[in-house]
Formats: structure tokens, C-alpha cells, sequence
């Protein structure tokens, strides 16, 4: 069954919206959203009594979560940008999310055992999973009004998949169910809402989005 965890708020706006951001400012905030949802979305899991280990399955984890929103957030910066500035944000936003996942793997982990920077097998996963998000399809439905895209079926379906190696082979069977249902659909529409609201132009009053954790 389910489980459905508490709220939380986050800001996903720039304070003075009028003025032009560049796509690496952009990427920057948005890569410390993504990394935000992806953290809350493993504690929402153990809250679900999903039992990811600290250590290894944490960081596997937390990569498979992470390829994914930033796959997400690419194909809303491909309807929404111009093919330039998306190759500077996503190239950004990726090296970003590199950056801080290897900040706390060094950390928890230590230094790799081949002396290799822990962003290098972050980037090749980007690059490996990358093409085959690609190839699922939106949301079937009407056309998005606020032009961001929803991923179809096949695209969450194959986040779980990618999470079931994570777990301990008790929790495989309900992966899906929970990544499906609950966890994958929250987390896209926080990352959706917050890089239309990085991306918005004109200065308006702030609002918040908000996505689920403690």
C-alpha cells in the first residue's frame, strides 16, 4: 500500500524577478531544488519503511532520483528555451548536481578506491540514462497551458525500475507501487512548477511550492 508523508515548503522563485538571469544562475538554483526533491523523496521512502542503508544503496539511490529530475527539468528547458541556452542550463544544472552529490559522498564515503573524482561516474550516468528518458513520451492528455512537460507512463515506470536495485529484496516488490503512485508524481511537480517559476520574467509576488517531507 502507498504511504503519503507530510508536507514541506520550499521558495522556487528569483526575488527580483525582472532581472535577466543567465542560464548557469538559473541552473544553479535550480540544481539545489532537484537536489532538495531527490533528498526528500528517500526520506519520504524510509518513512515508508522502504529501508535504504546509509552508505552505498543511499548514494545509488540518490543518483537514479537525481538523472531522473534533471531529465525532467531538460525536457521542459527544451519546450522553453532556445537550443543554446538549454545546452548551457542542462550542461550546468548537471555538473551542479555532480558537485554536491560528490561533496557528500567524499564526505560519508571517503575518497573513491581508484583515486577518480566521485563526479565522473555521476556525469557517465547522465550520459548513459540520458537517451533513454528520452525516448518516453508526455503525459498522454491536453496540451500542458503552462508549456512544461509531464512524463508519460514509461518515463516513471522506469525510475522504479532503475530504484529497485537500491533496495533490499523484501522491499522490491512494492517499489514501483510507491515510486509510481506517490513519490515520482510529487517530485515532478515540484520540479516543474519551480523551473517555470525560475524562468518567469516579470516581478510578481512570491509564492511558494511546496513538496512533501518533514
Amino acid at each position: 500500500m502507498a504511504i503519503v508523508a507530510p508536507r514541506l515548503r520550499i521558495k522556487s522563485h528569483w526575488f527580483k524577478a525582472g532581472e535577466p538571469k543567465t542560464a548557469e544562475q538559473n541552473a544553479s538554483a535550480m540544481a539545489f531544488i532537484v537536489w532538495r526533491v531527490a533528498h526528500n523523496m528517500l526520506k519520504r521512502m524510509r518513512g515508508a519503511q522502504f529501508d535504504v542503508a546509509v552508505g552505498g544503496p543511499y548514494f545509488a539511490f540518490m543518483r537514479e532520483v537525481l538523472v531522473f529530475l534533471i531529465a525532467v527539468v531538460d525536457r521542459t528547458a527544451y519546450i522553453k528555451m532556445d537550443s543554446e541556452t538549454r545546452n548551457a542550463f542542462t550542461s550546468a544544472l548537471v555538473v551542479n548536481c555532480a558537485n554536491t552529490l560528490a561533496s557528500n559522498e567524499a564526505e560519508l564515503l571517503g575518497p573513491r578506491s581508484d583515486g577518480a573524482p566521485y563526479q565522473d561516474s555521476f556525469i557517465d550516468l547522465v550520459n548513459e540514462l540520458s537517451p533513454h528518458y528520452a525516448e518516453f513520451d508526455a503525459e498522454v492528455g491536453p496540451a500542458q497551458v503552462d508549456e512544461s512537460f509531464a512524463p508519460g507512463f514509461g518515463f516513471l515506470r522506469y525510475l522504479g525500475s532503475r530504484l529497485e536495485p537500491t533496495l533490499p529484496a523484501q522491499d522490491r516488490f512494492w517499489v514501483l507501487d510507491q515510486v509510481m503512485a506517490i513519490e515520482a508524481p510529487e517530485a515532478v511537480d515540484i520540479v516543474r512548477s519551480a523551473i517555470l517559476d525560475l524562468l518567469y520574467k516579470e516581478p510578481r509576488k512570491a509564492r511558494r511550492t511546496s513538496m512533501t517531507g518533514e
